[in-house]
């Protein structure tokens, strides 16, 4: 968030559970028996190892969706539904927690990424904010997204749309105005870790191979509302067929075949990994990358400057004639002191490999 004053413009225009042992002689074994399977973790599912095609390759797929390149993963567990609001209420009242989006940001951390020769912003933006969507209400060019974005003072996890807007009655929506570091002190607390964007992309998918959506080939506009998207005329007007405006509830809409909810609209999700526009194609030399952690430093050609993580799965403000982010393989990327309205995370938890 401290460099959203200006980052976010520049961006924008340029582009855990133990078992008892049965008490007797066997109530514990000696490794070469084997281990029992994990215990679930609460509000996870099991995702088994497994080999799939990473990238995208349909008419949607953008440069840095490619090229197409085998990755094989390890089995991992991963939140059934991005973090709640009643989630991420536990960790601050634990912790006394105080997000990105609730600090002032300083001028020389704003202007750390700036290009050279950028003006100052004025000392008035200087404040506790974040940023929030503002439609115009009236049709606009979609090459300038500050149009409809607004650093908005206040604005923070508990406070979505600024101040007097409340989350009482969306405990169950995904938390929101949470940066990547907010993301990983959360992990952290929880003893688990942010997915990679491998992980990410194998759960989203469900087990199937290429799929453009995570249901299927059908277009996101035909039958009933598959997800959380903007439908309608964005950023002016939306119709809502799918119910809601802003966030939804986590569970919503139906889960992928994995029973995850979310892996698509509702929220973007930060990974762990840096965002570099050359990852995939580095990663193809090799045949199999295995259990890929992502590229050791972030690239961004349209913001050199700026370091950024990636995030995924698109938000309630994806739309086709802009944003079809809601796509397994789709990838967006933001500096990780960004927090924005449409932002959250999920967790993973790697069990322990048998040594």
């Amino acid at each position: 968030m401290k460099q959203i004053i200006t980052g976010i413009a520049l961006s924008f225009v340029l582009s855990a559970h133990a078992q008892d042992a049965t008490n007797s002689c066997c109530g514990v074994l000696p490794s070469r028996f084997g281990l029992p399977a994990p215990t679930a973790p609460e509000g996870m599912v099991w995702i088994p190892g497994g080999e799939f095609t990473m990238g995208g390759a349909d008419h949607f797929a953008r440069p840095d969706e490619k090229p197409l390149h085998r990755v094989r993963l390890d089995g991992y567990w991963i939140s059934r539904t991005p973090v709640t609001n009643a989630e991420f209420k536990q960790f601050v009242d634990a912790t006394g927690y105080i997000t990105t989006a609730e600090k002032a940001p300083t001028l020389e951390e704003v202007m750390k990424g700036a290009p050279p020769g950028t003006p100052p912003p004025d000392e008035s933006m200087l404040v506790p904010a974040s940023m929030v969507f503002r439609p115009p209400g009236y049709p606009v060019g979609l090459d300038n997204p500050l149009v409809w974005w607004q650093w908005k003072k206040g604005a923070c996890w508990n406070a979505p749309t600024g101040p007097g807007s409340s989350i009482k009655d969306k405990m169950d929506h995904p938390v929101v105005h949470v940066s990547w570091y907010d993301a990983k002190a959360y992990a952290k607390w929880k003893r688990m870790a942010l997915p990679t964007e491998a992980q990410w992309e194998y759960a989203a998918r469900g087990g199937h191979e290429q799929q453009p959506f995570i249901w299927g080939d059908e277009a996101v506009t035909r039958g009933p509302a598959k997800i959380n998207i903007w439908e309608g005329s964005f950023p002016a007007r939306n119709t809502k067929k799918d119910g809601h405006y802003y966030t939804s509830p986590v569970t919503a809409f139906a889960p992928n075949d994995f029973g995850l909810y979310d892996m698509a609209g509702n929220v973007w999700e930060w990974v762990n990994d840096w965002y570099h526009a050359d990852a995939y194609s580095m990663r193809a030399r090799q045949k199999v990358s295995v259990n890929p952690y992502g590229p050791s430093g972030a690239y961004d050609p349209a913001e050199p400057g700026v370091a950024k993580r990636v995030t995924r799965g698109g938000s309630f403000l994806c739309n086709d004639s802009y944003c079809s982010g809601y796509r397994p393989a789709a990838r967006m990327k933001t500096s990780p002191d960004t927090s924005l309205i449409h932002t959250g995370f999920r967790v993973v938890w790697n069990p322990p490999k048998e040594r």
